[in-house]
């Protein structure tokens, strides 16, 4: 059985559209895991990959492509009601969309592979 790790918005868009180091780290800290998040990370990376169309940061081919892969990402995503109590539990330390990342994170024991500071 493969090792679990949560992945959040901004590792998931680095790893589909970025070459560089970040893209790089996410891939290494990735590399034979299993990829689990809260159900709202593909809608969230999906944003992230609008964001970065809309300020240029990558070009209409590179989101298209970026997008088609994400819809294609083999991650287990897990229900707000699986989470709900502590992501709730959270909520005075950190936001809600990051409580639950910690919440998964917690309830599978695994670490949280983030971008974010």
């Amino acid at each position: 059985m493969t090792r679990p790790v949560v992945v959040d918005s901004s590792a998931i868009v680095a790893l589909l559209t970025d070459a560089g180091p970040m893209g790089d780290w996410v891939a290494a800290n990735l590399e034979g895991a299993t990829l689990a998040a809260p159900s709202l990370a593909p809608f969230e990376a999906a944003n992230v990959l609008r964001r970065q169309l809309l300020l240029s940061a990558i070009d209409e081919t590179e989101a298209s492509l970026a997008h088609q892969d994400l819809v294609e990402l083999s991650i287990e995503l897990w229900p707000y009601a699986t989470l709900a109590e502590r992501t709730w539990q959270l909520r005075a330390n950190v936001t809600v969309y990051d409580a639950a990342y910690m919440a998964l994170a917690e309830l599978l024991g695994a670490p949280v592979v983030t971008l974010d500071a």
